[in-house]
């Protein structure tokens, strides 16, 4: 079983419109999908639609919240919804994305999480951590846990063996780095404010030495690199998925689920970092190929090349 936790699970309302944007305006909304979101999540639909047996840990409260919980269990494949109930609503998102590729998100506010449902969690956590292969941390950090959450869920999975991917942000991000996690997973954005370099290589590099075993991180588009202790590897898409190849996330993070699924699988599986960044990069692809939303299984995924990068 593969494990994800989504402490900021978010319900995102995708509004796909037939032509730009127009500030003040009235708009017909030709197509709108409700998904859940938020880290993990999206990256555990991946992965069952794979087939893949994966459980997702996080907190869930009021209607929203039960919306999102509905959504999960009409996902097809073999994935356990292990979301925990919390006193807030859950978020919501309305993301509103133009023919030409733009997007604008609205963030709702979410709920704040109590000691007693922190506790709650850890304990959920320690248990699931028994039967996982591998665990994913993503997303953000709902208010009213300390920044150094992240850091002391790395430490539980590395305290019983399993692998831990780490992909947050800020403080939480660079606290969780500490606690050397086996894979670190940030965006470029995010990944350059922890190290203050933008240049990917040299930013996984930082981090690495932050305490980070490995860092995977885009590197333009259709490409990706990873920083390991048995060297640098970089990865290139050359062929194009077939439509349907994987279930996407409809929004501006959907290949970044592809990637998190690829890499969960490639650890669980006991791949080389080769093969781990070949299957995340090609998921990765094929998410933000297709847009559909319907959840169907994999049929097909793009070809990609991993070499040892130049210095």
């Amino acid at each position: 079983m593969i494990l994800t936790v989504t402490l900021d699970t978010v319900l995102d309302v995708t509004h796909r419109l037939g032509g730009p944007l127009v500030p003040g305006a009235v708009h017909r909304v030709p197509e709108v999908v409700e998904r859940p979101w938020g880290g993990g999540l999206g990256a555990a639909r991946v992965l069952a639609a794979l087939g893949r047996p994966v459980t997702a840990l996080g907190f869930a409260g009021g209607t929203t919240g039960e919306l999102l919980r509905r959504h999960l269990a009409g996902v097809e494949g073999p994935l356990t919804d292990a979301l925990l109930p919390v006193g807030g609503a859950t978020r919501r998102t309305v993301t509103v994305v133009e023919p030409d590729g733009g997007v604008t998100v609205l963030d709702g506010p979410g709920p704040t999480v109590t000691p007693a449902e922190w506790a709650a969690l850890l304990d959920a956590y320690r248990d699931l951590l028994e039967e996982a292969e591998a665990v994913a941390l993503c997303g953000g950090l709902p208010h009213g846990l300390p920044v150094g959450s992240y850091a002391d869920l790395v430490r539980e999975a590395r305290g019983r063996g399993v692998p831990v991917l780490l992909g947050a942000g800020g403080e939480a991000l660079r606290r969780g780095v500490a606690a050397r996690p086996d894979v670190l997973a940030p965006g470029r954005g995010e990944l350059a404010r922890l190290t203050g370099s933008t240049e990917p290589e040299p930013a996984a590099q930082d981090a690495r030495r932050r305490g980070a075993r490995a860092v995977v991180v885009p590197a333009g588009a259709g490409r990706m690199l990873a920083v390991t202790a048995e060297g640098s590897w970089c990865a290139s898409v050359t062929g194009r998925p077939a439509a349907g190849a994987v279930p996407p996330a409809d929004g501006p993070a959907g290949a970044d689920d592809g990637v998190v699924a690829g890499l969960l699988a490639g650890l669980a599986d006991g791949l080389d970092w080769p093969g781990r960044l070949a299957g995340a990069l090609a998921l990765s692809a094929a998410s933000a190929a297709d847009r559909t939303g319907r959840g169907a299984r994999a049929r097909a995924l793009p070809d990609v090349d991993v070499r040892p990068c130049p210095h």
